[in-house]
C-alpha cells in the first residue's frame, strides 16, 4: 500500500487529502484545501495563496486519476466545492448529508451535491458501512463528533483501509481523539499506520480548556501502549500551533519509549515542516 499526503497543514495549508494506492485501485481521502481566514489579525499571505493554488492542483491531478473520492464531513477544507469535475466517473463515498449532521454541514452537503448531479459514477452513504474491491476493505466508522463531546461543529467519519496485511487509519478531524468512544475505535481497529488531526491546542485555555487537551493527550497514550502502530503521523489542527510539541509531549515521549514513529506528514515525506498559517505574523515581517 501507498501512502500519499497532497495537502497538510505541515505542507501550509489547511488539509489532510491524501491518496492512498493499493493494487486494486486508488483512494482520493478528503479532497479539500483552505486557508486560515484570519490569524493575528492578518488574512493569507501571498505565499499561503500560491500554495493553495499549488495544492488544489495536485488534488485535481490525484483526483483523476483515482477511483474512489471520500468525503469525511463538509467542511471546505475536506472537499473542493469549486471544482465539480474532480467527481466525475468517479465512486463518491461520503458522510450521509442527512443525519448526525450539523446544519451548517447539511447545507453545504446539499450544496455539493446539487452541483456534482449525474457526474459520479455513484454517490453512497458510507456511515458504519464496508466496501470491498477485490483483496481491499475500506470500513467507516459511526459518526463522531468533530471534536469533544458536545462540540457544535457536527461529526465526522474515520475511515479504514485494509490491504496486503497492512491497515491504514484515517481520522479526520476527531480533535485528537478527546472523546473516548472515537479512541475505541482506533485501539478496536488496530492499524499499522494512524493518520491523525490531534487536539487543537491554540484553542486551550481560550476556546477549550486544560482538560480536553490532557484528555487528547490520555487517549492518545493510551493508543500507542494498545495499538503499537507502527508510525503515527499527527498534522492538521494540531500544528496550526508553533507549540504544539510541548503541549503534547507526553505523547511523544510514550511513542519514542515504545518505538513508534510520530511525525508530521510533511517528514513523512522527507521535507521539512512548513507551517505557513502559524508563522504568518513572520510572512508579513512581523517577527516570529
Amino acid at each position: 500500500m501507498r501512502i500519499l499526503p497532497l495537502a497538510f497543514d505541515s505542507l501550509g495549508t489547511r488539509s489532510m487529502a491524501t491518496l492512498v494506492e493499493t493494487p486494486d485501485l486508488r483512494i482520493l481521502i478528503d479532497p479539500g484545501v483552505a486557508l486560515g481566514p484570519s490569524r493575528y489579525g492578518l488574512p493569507p499571505h501571498p505565499i499561503e495563496k500560491q500554495r493553495l493554488r499549488e495544492h488544489k492542483q495536485k488534488i485535481k491531478v490525484a483526483a483523476k486519476e483515482a477511483d474512489v473520492l471520500i468525503i469525511t464531513h463538509y467542511h471546505f477544507d475536506h472537499y473542493l466545492r469549486d471544482a465539480p469535475e474532480i467527481y466525475e466517473d468517479k465512486l463518491l463515498l461520503i458522510k450521509d448529508p442527512e443525519s448526525w449532521i450539523n446544519e451548517s454541514q447539511r447545507n453545504r452537503a446539499r450544496e455539493l451535491l446539487s452541483k456534482i448531479e449525474g457526474k459520479p459514477l455513484a454517490i453512497k452513504i458510507a456511515d458504519k458501512r464496508e466496501f470491498y474491491f477485490g483483496n481491499t476493505k475500506i470500513k467507516f466508522s459511526q459518526p463522531f463528533p468533530h471534536g469533544r463531546e458536545g462540540t457544535k461543529l457536527g461529526f465526522v467519519l474515520m475511515c479504514l483501509i485494509e490491504s496486503e496485511g497492512q491497515k491504514v487509519l484515517f481520522s479526520s478531524d476527531i480533535g485528537g481523539p478527546s472523546y473516548p468512544p472515537t479512541a475505541e475505535w482506533i485501539i478496536k481497529h488496530a492499524p499499522d499506520l494512524l493518520i491523525i488531526d490531534g487536539p487543537a491546542t491554540l484553542f486551550i485555555g481560550w476556546k477549550e480548556p486544560l482538560e480536553t487537551l490532557l484528555k487528547a493527550n490520555e487517549l492518545l497514550i493510551g493508543i500507542l501502549d494498545q495499538v503499537r502502530p507502527r508510525k503515527v503521523i499527527i498534522d492538521h489542527h494540531i500544528v496550526r500551533d508553533l507549540e504544539w510539541k510541548e503541549k503534547i509531549r507526553p505523547v511523544i515521549e510514550a511513542a519514542s519509549r515504545e518505538g513508534i514513529c510520530v511525525e508530521t506528514a510533511a517528514e513523512f515525506l522527507g521535507i521539512k515542516p512548513d507551517f505557513l498559517e502559524a508563522k504568518r505574523r513572520e510572512l508579513y515581517g512581523g517577527g516570529g
